[in-house]
């Protein structure tokens, strides 16, 4: 039974990883034609369903951490995706005066190439047992200009999106009301891109020290 279980695992795995991987090549083919075609205005809205869905569908990552189906923390992965929820729902979506935005177009280029290379070293991994050595130097190396543009462009994408929130006021809980409860979503936000100041430095370290463990295991291998 331990067997049968553990092959339907990697076939569950091996197709969630090359589903998403699939999403992602999307977001990337559709960005790149509108950045050549009309330009970084027309980047948004051209990848917006598929970027919506791609990044939606790595909530699955945190419950396969919580069982146990991968090594992933879910320390690690819960902010990470967290932070990237909150960018697609909470302030492109929500705020459509920053889908314009030239960092909309680095945002999205940084985070698909990402996971690009990400899912498809996982469903190598999961469908043949292993990945070639240009792509595990690929998914532990990019991340070292990728995730500071990615960083760089969410707090930037906030910052531009706050004076919108104050005018419109959504997602505002006002006093009073029968729950005697107030939420400013304003300084939500605000707060958010004060949690990336140590946030940001502390996720590039971990990600160095977990690019270390990897190329020494792969040299030992």
């Amino acid at each position: 039974m331990a067997g049968v279980g553990s092959a339907v695992r990697r076939l569950y795995l091996s197709v969630y990883n090359w589903v998403v991987f699939y999403g992602w090549a999307q977001v990337l083919y559709y960005a790149v034609t509108a950045l050549l075609g009309a330009g970084h205005e027309g980047v948004y809205a051209a990848v917006e369903r598929p970027l919506q869905l791609a990044q939606t569908a790595a909530v699955m990552e945190i419950l396969h951490g919580l069982a146990g189906l991968v090594r992933s923390p879910v320390t690690a992965t819960l902010p990470q995706i967290g932070s990237r929820l909150f960018l697609t729902w909470g302030i492109l979506w929500s705020f459509p005066e920053t889908q314009s935005h030239i960092l909309v177009t680095s945002l999205v280029i940084s985070w698909s190439i990402t996971e690009i290379i990400r899912y498809s070293f996982f469903g190598l991994k999961e469908t043949l047992g292993f990945a070639p050595s240009w792509l595990l130097w690929l998914r532990y190396s990019t991340f070292m200009i990728l995730y500071p543009t990615g960083i760089l462009s969410e707090v930037g994408l906030i910052y531009i999106a706050l004076p919108y929130i104050k005018v419109s006021e959504k997602y505002f809980v006002k006093m009073p009301n029968k729950w005697n409860f107030s939420f400013d979503y304003f300084y939500t936000c605000a707060i958010a891109i004060g949690v990336y100041v140590p946030g940001g430095p502390h996720m590039f370290t971990y990600m160095l020290a977990q690019r270390k463990k990897a190329m020494s295991k792969a040299k030992t291998a």
